[in-house]
């Protein structure tokens, strides 16, 4: 997962063109999963909006002229991590009022979403399928996508649970599994980015 939390630079105009796209669909599907989620008060979209932002803000700072190596990278890399950090104490505080309210998501609308979202990711891997063997970068990319849609299995799973068992539970459980595994690359891409910081201060204050 530390991979698809990499900011990179220096991109090739034919991956610059794919990954364009692959940015554009993650981030309108952070929109959709994180407003659906809300509406339907389900755990398993929220964090799998999470999973959007976070690879839609990769491949924005990659994209964007962030100049490799230095502050201007690091510094990237510490707001991503802290929104992703943020949006994942945001989803375990849905999970408490969800469990003191005994709320039940809506299934109907988690397997919907997620059809969607499943099939957005789907394109997304296709779009990088013949990029994948061009460097480690687009290789971290694909395996990116490859995540994204076991996440989105994930959920349309837990919509089925929910509708045959009647309970929040197993939107619950599956929507904390996906937060634990980004919440834990926040923390990574955090810690990596202050050192940096510290490595680029440090010369500096000689």
């Amino acid at each position: 997962m530390k991979d698809c939390c990499e900011i990179r630079t220096e991109i090739p105009e034919q991956q610059r063109r794919v990954l364009y796209v692959v940015l554009w669909i993650n981030a309108a599907m952070f929109l959709v999963e994180c407003i659906a989620g809300l509406i339907a008060q389900s755990t398993s979209l929220l964090a799998d909006s999470e999973d959007m932002l976070g690879d839609a803000i990769v491949y924005g700072f990659s994209l964007y002229a962030i100049s490799p190596g230095g502050i201007g990278q690091a510094l990237a890399a510490l707001l991503k991590g802290s929104i992703m950090a943020v949006f994942g104490v945001g989803v375990v505080i849905q999970v408490v009022v969800k469990v003191m309210r005994g709320v039940v998501p809506s299934a109907d609308v988690m397997g919907g979403v997620g059809l969607v979202a499943l099939a957005a990711n789907v394109l997304c891997l296709a779009l990088l399928w013949r990029r994948r063997t061009d460097d480690i970068n687009m290789r971290s990319a694909w395996l990116c996508s490859v995540n994204d849609v076991a996440a989105n299995v994930a959920v349309m799973i837990a919509a089925g649970a929910v509708a045959i068992t009647h309970s929040g539970w197993p939107d619950i459980v599956v929507g904390l599994l996906i937060a634990a595994m980004f919440g834990s690359s926040a923390v990574t891409v955090i810690r990596d980015a202050r050192m940096a910081l510290r490595q680029v201060a440090s010369p500096e204050m000689r």
